[in-house]
């Protein structure tokens, strides 16, 4: 986890655009819960979301609820941080126009293939922030790209990572409150005897797996796939690096699973591994005679500031390669705990 701010920070003038999405509401309570010292917080969001409040901090004194202002009114000249964390055509609109005058930290995938912007895990790659001045713009990478990177980030240190293979199971709070309250909703009908309705993925998610996670392409590659690819080479700065993914929707409300094989230049033994991955950043290695024996989204996954990794083990099959599962909570520590930790990086630079 990054330093806190100081309060020296405390004079920052911050913006959250999105508040009404499910990492919107993650990145409000995460500044809160990590005490980020700011002047003032203003919650942003399109028309269509107007009109319910951003609640006030459980428990809190003197914080009070955030009214929700509309996004095509407001003056980015007034902040010194953005958070974009609602959808593209708000990044693709807003996003730029906001970097004229602060750091805009942005969630979505609308700059995430811009050369000329960084892509940032804080966990990964925080030096790519050193091109980022007073203001500017940086983006963050998708929540299955942080969890593998993160993974696999100090074993490529040790070892030099060659290709990674993984298979991702991937939560429907990515795709929005309105997945989620679909597969709570198929769950009920289902369980009283009536039909799914399948409108979020096209099909039933309650009680099914669906390999296609966002569209595919002519060569039958989803974007999510493509993503991992792209945004792994990026964020270990390894732009050779073979990514084979298959990407699969679960019908779990959070916490994205990835079954990992990782090959290697050189070699390296299961202890070797465990114990650099018991020093990496944002990490915690889950051995197998715990009592946790291996990570799982419904219970480990939920510690918001960590990627949780087991199952770690030698491939039989091939040299100088390994095995292991990794888990984390793709809203809360996959999206707003980096956007979080970016910013305190920034923040931490400038005093």
């Amino acid at each position: 986890m990054s330093a806190p701010v100081n309060q020296a920070g405390a004079n920052l003038h911050i913006a959250v655009v999105g508040v009404s999405s499910l990492i919107g509401e993650a990145v409000i309570d995460e500044l809160r819960a990590r005490k980020f010292a700011f002047a003032e917080l203003h919650a942003l969001d399109d028309e269509r979301n107007l009109g319910r409040p951003v609640a006030a901090a459980e428990g809190a004194e003197t914080d009070r609820a955030l009214p929700i202002n509309d996004i095509a009114s407001f003056d980015f000249s007034r902040v010194d941080l953005v958070f974009f964390c609602g959808r593209s055509a708000l990044s693709e609109r807003y996003a730029e126009a906001a970097a004229a005058h602060a750091w805009v930290i942005d969630g979505s995938a609308a700059f995430r293939a811009r050369a000329d912007v960084p892509l940032v895990a804080a966990d990964v790659n925080p030096a790519a922030l050193q091109s980022i001045g007073a203001r500017g713009l940086i983006a963050l990478p998708g929540s299955a790209s942080v969890a593998l990177a993160t993974a696999l980030a100090p074993l490529h240190a040790l070892a030099g990572l060659e290709r990674a293979e993984v298979a991702t199971y991937q939560a429907v709070s990515g795709s929005g409150r309105g997945a989620m309250d679909e597969l709570a909703g198929e769950t009920v009908a289902m369980l009283s005897g009536k039909k799914a309705k399948g409108r979020a993925f096209g099909r039933q998610i309650a009680f099914n797996v669906i390999p296609q996670v966002d569209t595919l392409d002519a060569d039958g590659v989803s974007r999510e796939e493509r993503r991992l690819w792209d945004e792994s080479r990026i964020l270990l700065n390894l732009p050779n690096l073979s990514v084979n993914a298959t990407a699969v929707r679960v019908p779990v409300f959070f916490g994205h699973s990835l079954a990992v094989h990782a090959s290697f230049t050189r070699e390296l033994s299961v202890a070797e591994a465990a114990a650099v991955l018991q020093r990496g950043t944002g990490i915690s290695l889950i051995e197998a005679d715990s009592s946790a024996q291996f990570p799982t989204p419904a219970t480990l996954a939920m510690a918001p500031d960590r990627v949780y990794v087991g199952r770690l083990r030698a491939d039989l099959t091939r040299d100088r390669a390994l095995n292991f599962w990794v888990v984390a909570d793709n809203v809360r520590k996959c999206a707003a705990h980096n956007a979080v930790s970016v910013a305190h990086i920034l923040v931490n630079r400038r005093q």
